[in-house]
């Protein structure tokens, strides 16, 4: 049932080419462990993971821009003619603690292609070899210094998962110290509160096949190092609403069958409530990050959106 006018049901059922691949994901090593006393057996004593390095053969394609911010590697996808009106900066996920998957680079590309923007990617340093401190400098400096050469107006923020956290977090640090502003906010089934409080996400991890609530909030915990769950620093769903109300136009892509789906629609509500121009578009039986599944029905049309909502 669609909680509110503001949210589209854009798949009322999954393609055969989502449930196949839900299938298999379902059968395959997870990305992270099943409960909690997997995840912290995972996370102690690890070798620091590397992000999956960027296609070669992108440099073909697009014209690439490397740089390092920080100390770390800041990669920029423009279409091969050259910089894009609009610019996107967007946060890849992995629960803060993951480097970027070899998956979203194919992600990024599609979206330079569908949506005709340049894309800049933070390699950001993960949790808990780095704090949040680090990931939260990190995003400050590549904003900083992609609206030094841009106009912010026309920089829309994206992230997936951990990173439509990164990317919303930082809109509101943006609104809160009242300087430029980025132009529009894309969240891709974003994290919205680090300890999944509401009671209902329940009903929902029967249907992940990816992620499960103890394993999360041992994950929440980690990267919330002590500071209360539900401070809107952690927890963006809790964003008071005179935060809330300072951001641009928000549009909201979540899969009905991802544990997110239930903070998506709370967050939804309160934004519109708070007068952001907001919608959640929702897809039946979609998993977390559907979207990265790029032959599927259900992410051609989540891209499509994607791309009307930066011409719009």
């Amino acid at each position: 049932m669609l909680t509110h006018a503001s949210t589209e049901l854009r798949s009322p059922s999954p393609s055969l080419l989502l449930r196949a691949i839900k299938w298999m994901v379902g059968r395959q090593t997870p990305v992270f462990p099943l409960d909690e006393a997997g995840f912290h057996e995972q996370m102690a004593g690890r070798t620091l993971p590397r992000d999956a390095p960027m296609p070669e053969g992108f440099r073909k394609t697009f014209l690439i821009e490397e740089r390092a911010l920080l100390g770390h590697k800041v990669v920029t996808l423009h279409p091969k003619s050259g910089p894009a009106p609009w610019h996107m900066l967007y946060f890849h996920g992995g629960g803060f603690v993951k480097p970027m998957f070899k998956v979203h680079w194919p992600l990024v590309a599609e979206m330079v292609k569908r949506c005709g923007v340049s894309v800049t990617v933070p390699l950001y340093p993960v949790v808990p070899e780095a704090g949040y401190a680090a990931q939260d400098a990190l995003a400050d400096a590549v904003w900083a210094d992609l609206a030094a050469t841009h106009d912010p107006a026309r920089i829309i923020l994206n992230g997936d998962s951990a990173g439509g956290h990164m990317a919303l977090a930082l809109a509101l640090r943006l609104a809160a110290a009242g300087g430029a502003q980025p132009g529009k906010l894309a969240l891709f089934a974003p994290w919205l509160d680090l300890g999944l409080a509401d009671p209902a996400i329940a009903a929902i991890e029967p249907f992940d096949v990816m992620l499960k609530i103890g394993t999360l909030r041992a994950c929440g915990g980690l990267v919330a190092a002590g500071r209360a769950m539900d401070s809107p620093e952690v927890s963006p769903l809790y964003a008071p609403a005179e935060a809330l109300a300072k951001l641009p136009p928000t549009r909201i892509w979540t899969g009905r069958h991802d544990l997110f789906i239930i903070d998506s629609r709370s967050f939804l509500a309160r934004l519109v409530e708070a007068g952001v121009d907001a919608k959640l578009y929702e897809y039946e039986a979609a998993p977390h990050v559907f979207m990265a599944i790029l032959p599927t029905r259900e992410a051609k049309d989540a891209l499509g959106l994607l791309a009307e909502f930066v011409a719009g």
